[in-house]
């Protein structure tokens, strides 16, 4: 993993000299060199660690996800501000199996910096309020619910949040 200032270097200078190769009639090695500026630029928006951990996150392997995370060494340095959301959003569903006061902080710290999909920011929010509901506080469940309602456009979490909601007046 490249810290993402080099990656914005190298991927200028890749561009570059794709420039020189095809002032040089050199067309293909100008195309590849585009591609991997194209990479590069990619991998600075979507950090590799990252979708390598919500692969491992999606075969519900946790120590794998974990691991994977655990090789970012200093988030806020080494990421945008919408990775370091997904680097704490993972982290808070890794968290929400053992330690809930410590999920909590991860999911507030994910929900406070962003996330990049609307889907993705709701499913914290309703990860959050059912912590605080398990805390029995109640009033904070409800208020997060209430917008994770209404980030949930295509009523992808309604089932979720519907379940929730009944659960929350039988406390």
């Amino acid at each position: 993993m490249f810290p993402k200032y080099i990656k914005l270097i190298l991927s200028t200078a890749s561009l570059g000299y794709s420039i020189f190769q095809f002032t040089e009639n050199n067309i293909g090695n100008g195309i590849a060199l585009i591609f991997l500026t194209l990479l590069l630029i990619f991998f600075y928006f979507k950090n590799e660690i990252i979708l390598l951990a919500f692969l491992r996150m999606r075969k519900q392997d946790f120590d794998g996800t974990k691991k994977w995370l655990n090789k970012i060494k200093k988030p806020e340095s080494a990421l945008t501000q919408k990775q370091v959301g997904y680097y704490n959003y993972l982290n808070g569903i890794i968290s929400s199996q053992t330690n809930l006061t410590e999920a909590e902080k991860y999911f507030k710290k994910a929900i406070s910096l962003g996330l990049s999909m609307n889907h993705d920011l709701a499913m914290a929010k309703l990860s959050l309020a059912g912590i605080l509901m398990q805390k029995r506080r109640k009033r904070e469940a409800t208020a997060l619910l209430n917008e994770a309602k209404k980030i949930d456009k295509q009523r992808m979490l309604a089932d979720q949040i519907r379940m929730m909601q009944q659960q929350m007046k039988r406390i």
